[in-house]
């Protein structure tokens, strides 16, 4: 399994990004997909997640209503949509899959696979 992470970057605040995690290797209509973040200095924190198959969504309170997590299933692509940035979103990004979810885990160590990263980073 791969799961490449991408479309990070620079941006001022109030801007948005959109970041994809495109996965490889097998079927993932079993998984749970998330994304957790990791700014420095501070711990891995879950962020969002989906169900692959049945697509319920689930956020951690400080993103709701300003992130959106989706996946294009033809694609084999999870999306994170971020909308009206704030410098505390700062931080490297990783995309993360449950093989075999009993629940939609929001702790680092459920997870059994990881996309290497990317980086954002919001200016005031």
């Amino acid at each position: 399994v791969q799961l490449q992470a991408s479309g990070g970057g620079l941006v001022q605040a109030g801007g948005s990004l959109r970041l994809s995690c495109a996965a490889s290797g097998r079927t993932f209509s079993s998984y749970v997909m998330s994304w957790f973040r990791q700014a420095p200095g501070k711990e891995r924190e879950f962020v969002a997640a989906i169900i692959w198959s049945a697509g319920n969504t689930y956020y951690a309170d400080s993103v709701k209503g300003q992130f959106t997590i989706s996946r294009d299933n033809a694609k084999n692509t999870v999306y994170l949509q971020m909308n009206i940035l704030i410098p505390e979103d700062t931080a490297v990004y990783y995309c993360a899959a449950d093989k075999n979810p009993a629940y939609v885990g929001v702790s680092a160590y459920e997870y059994d696979y990881w996309g290497q990263g990317t980086q954002v980073t919001v200016s005031s």
